[in-house]
């Protein structure tokens, strides 16, 4: 399954302040360096399940006692993408009228930015998480910024689309503005098997073409490129927490094992970012898991562009080459399975051994 499958297009507006991209140069005659693929290169393996709801994200309030909650969970493989986006929506609905402190339930990255999003609206934010980065399903993410896996078609609702692409939009300018070292942010070029890529909005994606044969190195039929954001997730992460702190943000470790504990919290206004957690602890069952697994190979400098396609997906990162792409629906086990791992780095070393030219 293509990445670029969950994409629509649509118009949205956004009013923060656009940032150029700086492309780096293509070598001679469309050749790029091949990622060296093999078994005996994987330093480390991982799976993650995805927070999946067929109906697509969950931003809505509703009261548990005498408190607020505003459940921010269910986005599927758009984690990374939607994160500042869905956070905004979440932050407009609880914040408006509210006065005192507020808590976010968990501290993945849709907890971390609902926190950062009600700091700087001058709220003071306790966080309380059962798991902290490095142990949260977002330190899993492939970090592309790409909405993907998130909704069916059939399932979701015109204003619910609009509702998405607005989010969408604004977490395409938030990260623009984050790139750097710091937060592990970059802008990367993207090439995907078949034509180009469908405009979701009108600034994504950039830069986004066919190709014609002679301007790309893959033994592939059809290949277009495209211009996308990276985010290097454990780095980001991490300097989202530091940032919560150096605001004056309080985060404890707690876990909750019923609405009743949630609402024994004292503050009045609660985010729930709990992600596939919450089907248990406030009984959503339209949420479901899907299972990702991750091949890391051993980093490759000299690899600057990233690939997704019938053979998977890679992401190249300094901490390692992420070769992905799994999409089991409803499949609960965390764990990495061999088999499919072999498959992973298996379809992807035919494809770079495949490649007609390297630079």
């Amino acid at each position: 399954m293509h990445r670029r499958a969950f994409l629509g297009s649509a118009a949205a507006t956004l009013a923060l302040p656009a940032c150029a991209t700086v492309q780096p140069r293509m070598a001679a005659r469309g050749c790029l360096p091949a990622v060296d693929v093999s078994p005996d290169r994987v330093i480390r393996t991982l799976a993650g399940l995805r927070p999946f709801r067929p109906a697509g994200f969950r931003v809505e309030a509703a009261t548990l006692g005498d408190k607020r909650i505003v459940h921010n969970y269910g986005h599927g493989g758009a984690g990374i993408t939607l994160s500042w986006g869905t956070s905004k929506l979440a932050c407009d609905i609880g914040l408006q009228g509210h006065e005192g402190p507020v808590a976010v339930i968990g501290a993945g990255v849709m907890g971390l930015s609902t926190a950062r999003l009600a700091q700087e609206a001058g709220f003071d934010v306790t966080i309380y998480t059962k798991a902290l980065p490095p142990e949260t399903t977002s330190n899993i993410a492939g970090g592309q910024w790409h909405p993907f896996g998130h909704f069916d078609r059939s399932a979701v609702t015109d204003e619910w689309r609009a509702r998405y692409l607005a989010a969408a939009a604004y977490s395409w300018r938030r990260f623009q503005i984050m790139v750097g070292d710091d937060y592990g942010v970059r802008w990367l070029p993207t090439y995907s098997q078949g034509g180009a890529e469908e405009q979701l909005f009108p600034s994504f994606p950039p830069n986004s073409r066919a190709l014609r044969p002679e301007e790309h190195p893959f033994p592939l039929d059809r290949v277009s490129r495209f211009d996308t954001i990276y985010v290097e997730v454990g780095r980001y992460l991490r300097q989202m927490i530091r940032d919560v702190q150096v605001a004056g943000g309080a985060v404890h470790v707690r876990d909750f094992a019923s609405p009743a504990d949630v609402a024994a919290l004292p503050e009045r206004l609660i985010f729930n970012c709990t992600g596939l957690g919450a089907r248990a602890l406030f009984g959503d069952e339209t949420l479901i898991p899907i299972r990702g697994q991750l091949a890391i190979l051993e980093p490759q400098p000299e690899i600057a562009y990233a690939f997704t396609g019938d053979a998977g997906y890679m992401f190249p990162r300094p901490d390692g080459i992420l070769l992905g792409g799994t999409f089991e629906r409803n499949v609960w086990d965390a764990t990495p399975q061999p088999d499919a791992i072999a498959r992973i780095v298996a379809s992807h070393q035919r494809l770079f051994a495949g490649f007609r030219c390297t630079a």
